[in-house]
């Protein structure tokens, strides 16, 4: 009998804390061994991975897929399909677009009902926190919610009459009741208040372009939202997470309060990293996001953030809309085009990328997009490469840079703010649990291969 179903031979294996060249030994879906040479013949199958890096592949910890009901926004056939392409081998799944919305333990088994079998990589579900449904949460962590999210702004567009953001009272009631579960709650964390007031105020002056979009959801709006939700985390003994930071000076705050001992943790995108208020101006809708992307100081102070160690990991949020909703046209402005980055096929290759010409090392970068996540929401076999861990990798050649090309996303609707961008480094292969799942040269080659995976205790 083999040793091994599987052996990833020669590549430059990235590690929690070193870089070497190895061999992969694969049995039953787990990393079996690492070592300088083993013998393909002790193995049912062999890979060759010569002259790339193999990282362990992204845990993308906040996608939004839209199913049930919005399959034809983005759907777990395109969505894992782009997120394979991009070196992901496990997202988790928000709760805001389906219909109905993942806020019961009923809309969550219908959602996973929907996502067995089709998803290319492996998955988890994020449960929703929103004004009526605290009551909820005991059976939505029952049925196998890696953690929960409430928006502390309206989501805003058709989703708000099913999606609606807490008020301060279920805030605070629902993060006593997860502090009681043992849960995770993660915030959206802007003003209402300042945001829809500011929008009014532009809107109503002819204000309407893209730097008024940005202008109408300042920083501020983001650091009351931020010390909102932390001293409410400190109050109830609820760990807390934030999506999407923007701003340097969020950062610090979260730090503060981890400092005082509050469980929390910080979120940002590739696109806080990438892309500026400018770019938005230039690229147009399929750069708008909330909060919206800040200026070049921004930008550069969030950098030298994340070289310090202040940023926990680093996410996606791919929000996919109908490529309509990002046109602009007669009766339609910078305001009321639909407000998300679609970028899942593009995250990892972007981070490896331009992390590594600014200086941060390998480990580092995949600590951000594979090992944290892991830990963070309970995912304890993935995340790093490690003999007893999931054969999740992401084959990647960083010798080769490439123009990225709308026809080359897997995506449904094929708008990307990093379409025409040179990036770096190209994956080249992703294996979920030793089973590979893309190939650049073949696309997807097991497009229902993911199972959902649950937080362990």
């Amino acid at each position: 009998m083999k040793r091994f179903d599987l052996i990833l031979r020669g590549g430059t294996v990235v590690l929690p804390d070193a870089v070497r060249r190895l061999d992969i030994g694969v049995r039953d879906g787990k990393i079996a061994e690492l070592a300088e040479e083993l013998d393909p013949d002790d193995a049912a199958a062999s890979a060759d991975a010569r002259g790339c890096h193999v990282l362990p592949g992204m845990i993308d910890a906040h996608v939004h897929l839209n199913e049930p009901g919005n399959g034809h926004w983005e759907g777990f056939e395109t969505g894992s399909a782009a997120l394979a392409a991009g070196g992901c081998t496990t997202y988790l799944d928000m709760p805001l677009n389906g219909i109905p919305p993942a806020v019961t333990a009923d809309a969550l088994r219908k959602k996973a009902g929907l996502a067995r079998g089709r998803s290319a990589v492996d998955y988890a579900f994020w449960g929703g926190l929103m004004p009526g449904h605290v009551r909820d949460l005991p059976e939505l962590a029952a049925a196998g919610a890696v953690a929960f999210k409430a928006f502390m702004s309206e989501p805003g567009g058709e989703e708000a009459e099913r999606f609606r953001a807490v008020d301060d009272w279920t805030l605070y009631e629902g993060m006593a009741r997860i502090a009681e579960l043992g849960g995770l709650l993660a915030v959206h964390a802007e003003n209402d208040a300042i945001t829809s007031g500011l929008a009014v105020r532009l809107k109503a002056a002819g204000c309407v372009s893209a730097r008024d979009y940005a202008a109408s959801r300042p920083p501020e709006a983001e650091l009351e939202a931020v010390h909102r939700a932390l001293f409410f985390a400190e109050r109830t003994g609820c760990r807390v997470h934030f999506v999407h930071v923007s701003t340097a000076d969020a950062l610090l705050m979260i730090d503060a309060a981890k400092r005082r001992g509050v469980d929390a943790s910080a979120e940002t995108c590739p696109h806080y990293l990438l892309l500026t208020e400018a770019d938005m101006e230039r690229i147009g809708p399929a750069a708008k996001c909330a909060p919206p992307l800040r200026g070049e100081a921004e930008r550069e102070r969030m950098w030298r953030m994340l070289a310090e160690g202040y940023v926990d990991l680093i996410a996606s949020d791919h929000s996919p809309c109908p490529d309509e909703w990002k046109q602009l046209g007669p009766g339609r402005t910078f305001f009321d085009a639909w407000g998300g980055i679609a970028a899942a096929q593009s995250s990892l290759e972007l981070m490896v990328s331009e992390g590594v010409r600014r200086g941060l090392t390998l480990p580092a970068i995949a600590g951000l997009l594979a090992e944290r996540p892991a830990r963070r929401f309970g995912l304890s076999t993935k995340g790093k490469i490690a003999e007893g861990f999931d054969a999740d990798f992401a084959v990647v050649d960083l010798n080769r840079s490439y123009v990225l090309m709308r026809e080359q996303l897997l995506q449904r609707h094929k708008h990307s703010p990093y379409a025409g961008r040179t990036i770096g480094c190209k994956v080249k292969e992703t294996y979920v649990r030793g089973r590979r799942v893309y190939a650049e040269d073949r696309g997807i080659t097991e497009p229902g291969h993911g199972v959902q995976v649950r937080p362990s205790a």
